[in-house]
């Protein structure tokens, strides 16, 4: 026999509904303009709510980003999870893994950029740089799946190389000279450093 599940309260529902608008307003403002031409006001009143509530689901601009970036990586995660899990050689599967987390970080490409750094340099404390952290955690995992898929390979070497892996495609999306490069380019540049280390 099923056990119920307790229904959601209204101010539960309330709180998950502001944040689905701030979150869909953060999205469509940083997608069309950038995160460095929009302001939080501008993005508390396209999710109809006051400054003073935006803050209390997110303290900065960056936190935005990061939840709004967050959402997306997840998807993309769960992409090329499944993608390499069809895949039988190791280059392959791990290039699987990074394609869509390349494409989902280079749709705005400063975007992207930004969201690497606030990764980096981000308060630790805040619930949605966590939730970054976790998301490059769980890549790095999924990439370390792979790589145990190789004759010998020992967990803790999958897990090294993994972190070597995700530090190389981190990297290539971050870096300035990188900018202009499309995300086939960035793929096959990390493609190229992953087939050295795996060889």
């Amino acid at each position: 026999m099923a056990v119920d599940s307790k229904p959601i309260g209204r101010r539960e529902r309330n709180k998950l509904d502001k944040l689905d608008r701030i979150t869909a307003a953060a999205r469509d403002l940083f997608a069309r303009h950038g995160i460095d031409e929009v302001t939080t006001q501008q993005i508390a009143d396209q999710a109809d709510i006051g400054t003073g509530t935006l803050f209390l689901y997110a303290k900065s601009k960056g936190e935005l980003l990061l939840l709004v970036q967050n959402s997306s990586y997840v998807e993309a995660l769960a992409r090329g999870k499944a993608a390499a899990a069809k895949l039988p050689g190791t280059l392959d599967a791990v290039m699987a893994v990074v394609r869509p987390v390349v494409q989902c970080n280079r749709k705005q490409i400063d975007n992207g950029r930004t969201y690497l750094r606030e990764m980096v340099f981000g308060d630790p404390d805040e619930p949605h740089h966590r939730d970054a952290l976790a998301l490059a955690f769980q890549t790095e995992e999924a990439i370390a799946e792979v790589l145990q898929r190789e004759p010998g390979a020992t967990t803790e070497a999958a897990a090294t190389r993994a972190h070597i892996v995700s530090a190389i495609m981190f990297l290539s999306m971050a870096a300035g000279p990188n900018l202009r490069k499309t995300v086939d380019e960035i793929v096959q540049d990390v493609r190229n450093q992953v087939h050295i280390l795996i060889q």
